[in-house]
């Protein structure tokens, strides 16, 4: 399995710095990018709904959504530092293909709604500011993917730089906003009870936790702190862990003071005046400089909206690349990957906005949310059977008390979610002229999404799952052999990965060298792991290549070849070049799957690295 964001993997070195204060530095970053997914547009429309509606009763919600957000990302980077697989990648090792599947899509929908709130948020800043058109506003966002790259490829810490100047606006115009609207100190700290007034209360209560505990974020998390490079020793690991959680931290509490700000400032703004249905953030926009008395008021609020936007499109396309690769093992170009994930969510936007007009963006801002919130589970859950697994752990796994703490916090979420839908469906049962169309669509659906949400509960605690390792191609032995008359040389390697290209590797290196040559077959692992620890390295997959690569030795020397059999580990454009020059090789041959055009721009090839890099010649036989 590759690195995840192996662009930037390991890329920032915490060794060697002179000062406490200076390794602190080094590991602070990630969670910055993280803190910006809890103050993007969609948490902007629920804070506003729920200002404008109950004042400062909400209040609570935030602060016990910052503590669930704190906990839940201090598990994320935990199962990252300690195992190297960030969430997706965990999850594609334990579960089976059918419901990492499952899985995947579900992720994919809570990325298409979070960048759907994104994209509309950055959209709807554009047009505040500067009077463009909301779907032109969209289809701008489309160059975040070229300055993605281009921040990508300066490095990961002036990407980080970037996000916490965009952190630093939306943290400074709120507090002029907090000036100019002036909230009764006395409010704000009632506000911390918890309280409830009605069901409408409960939805945005249920969007807000949805916004603040984004399920995208937990997969972004246990990737980036993944990009520090430090000792891998016992005390190495503990150190990694208390700087990162002091780094969640401090971002996260930022990311409260936004989004109490928000709601702080509708409480202060439009319930008190009377304007309790304000959930558009064109409608809070608007009515800002005529309530507060100050022109700077709705351009502060345009310009802060477009910094989160901005800020929260970079990290959510980052968490689509990851789930993508994690999940499904998906080995291409990362401009390419970047433009898919981007399309995911511009193009619902354009949709959405093209059908129903600007006027509904608020309302589709908190239904993306609420689409988060029940995303949830299929999240936390899987993360928290992570790193509760000792053996998965290596001893670094959360105590008793904290697993506690994580399962009440899933507890409520899910329970939250499930009075929810449970709500819903009734409401449309009721309302509907034809419930049999729901009775055999919705609730099955529902149900279905009960039963997976059990599974995914209960199956650790009755059976101990078996590491589901999946090399990158099928793994075959029915090996099928030719020989020629005319041979040449005398000593050949052939790469193998266990697929069907093998055989016309092996025939084709037999017609040139035939019995009396020798023969080396090459196979690299490629897991985490061997890029890590090299041939140290102890996992299943390595285990399993080794195994493999040993009955391909014997099946070849049974019928009369001299063969040996050599295992690389790590990047095969690396391995396979220092394999080969220090060895006495007359030739290397490799099968190729035969994809050309499109397919190279998507997967790349290893050949074209193989190429440059080797001093004999490389023979490619084409499957």
């Amino acid at each position: 399995m590759s690195k995840s964001l192996e662009e930037v993997h390991e890329s920032v070195s915490t060794q060697n710095k002179t000062s406490i204060f200076r390794k602190i530095l080094a590991f602070f970053g990630p969670a910055y990018l993280i803190s910006v997914g809890y103050m993007d547009p969609g948490n902007w429309a629920t804070d506003l709904a729920g200002g404008s509606q109950f004042g400062y009763a909400l209040i609570w919600v935030l602060l016990m959504s910052n503590i669930m957000a704190l906990l839940l990302q201090s598990l994320s980077a935990r199962l990252g530092i300690v195992t190297q697989r960030d969430l997706a990648q965990a999850s594609r090792e334990t579960y089976s293909k059918f419901i990492n599947y499952i899985l995947y899509f579900l992720a994919e929908i809570a990325i298409a709604a979070c960048d759907l709130a994104e994209v509309l948020g950055m959209a709807i800043g554009l047009n505040l500011l500067f009077d463009i058109s909301l779907i032109n506003g969209v289809l701008i966002t489309v160059l975040d993917t070229f300055l993605l790259l281009f921040l990508i490829n300066k490095g990961i810490r002036k990407m980080e730089a970037f996000i916490i100047a965009l952190v630093a606006i939306i943290g400074f115009s709120f507090v002029f906003e907090m000036i100019f609207a002036q909230p009764e100190v006395g409010k704000i700290i009632s506000g911390l009870v918890p309280s409830l007034p009605n069901d409408t209360a409960l939805y945005i209560a249920i969007g807000i936790i949805g916004a603040t505990v984004m399920p995208h974020n937990l997969y972004l998390h246990s990737s980036l702190v993944q990009t520090r490079k430090f000792d891998r020793s016992k005390g190495g690991i503990k150190q990694a862990l208390k700087y990162n959680f002091i780094d969640s931290t401090i971002a996260l509490n930022l990311a409260f003071f936004v989004n109490a700000a928000i709601l702080i400032l509708a409480a202060a703004t439009f319930h008190k005046n009377g304007y309790f249905e304000v959930a558009e953030i064109q409608d809070a926009h608007q009515l800002l400089a005529p309530l507060l008395g100050t022109k700077w008021a709705p351009i502060l609020f345009a310009v802060a909206l477009i910094a989160a936007g901005q800020s929260s499109t970079i990290t959510g396309t980052l968490a689509g690349q990851i789930i993508m690769e994690g999940y499904l093992n998906l080995r291409i170009q990362p401009w390419v990957r970047r433009i898919l994930t981007r399309l995911i969510a511009i193009v619902p936007a354009v949709i959405v906005i093209s059908i129903f007009g600007e006027e509904v963006t608020g309302k589709l801002l908190i239904l993306s949310q609420v689409i988060l919130s029940l995303q949830l589970g299929f999240a936390i859950i899987p993360l928290i059977h992570f790193v509760s697994d000792k053996s998965k752990m290596k001893g670094f796994h959360i105590s008793k008390p904290t697993q506690i703490a994580a399962w009440i916090i899933a507890l409520i979420i899910v329970s939250l979610n499930a009075k929810l839908v449970f709500s819903e469906i009734v409401g449309l049962l009721e309302s509907s002229e034809n419930p049999t169309i729901l009775w055999f669509t919705v609730i099955p659906l529902a149900i279905g999404f009960l039963l997976l949400l059990l599974y995914i509960v209960f199956k650790p605690f009755i059976s101990k799952a078996k590491p589901n390792i999946l090399n990158h191609s099928p793994h075959n032995l029915k090996l099928k052999f030719t020989t020629s008359e005319v041979h040449t040389k005398k000593d050949i390697a052939i790469l193998v990965d266990f697929s069907n290209a093998d055989e016309a590797a092996i025939n084709h290196a037999f017609e040139l060298g035939g019995k009396e040559a020798k023969y080396s077959l090459i196979h690299i692992v490629e897991t985490v792991g061997a890029m890590m620890y090299g041939e140290n390295i102890e996992d299943c997959e390595t285990t399993i290549d080794e195994k493999l690569l040993k009955e391909y030795e014997q099946i070849l020397s049974e019928k009369g070849f001299n063969v040996v059999s050599i295992l690389g580990y790590g990047k095969p454009g690396k391995s396979i070049p220092k394999i080969i020059n220090e060895g006495t090789y007359d030739i290397l041959v490799m099968g190729t799957h035969g994809h050309t055009g499109l397919s190279d721009l998507l997967f790349g090839t290893t050949v074209d690295k193989l190429r440059h890099q080797i001093f004999i010649p490389l023979f490619i036989v084409k499957n």
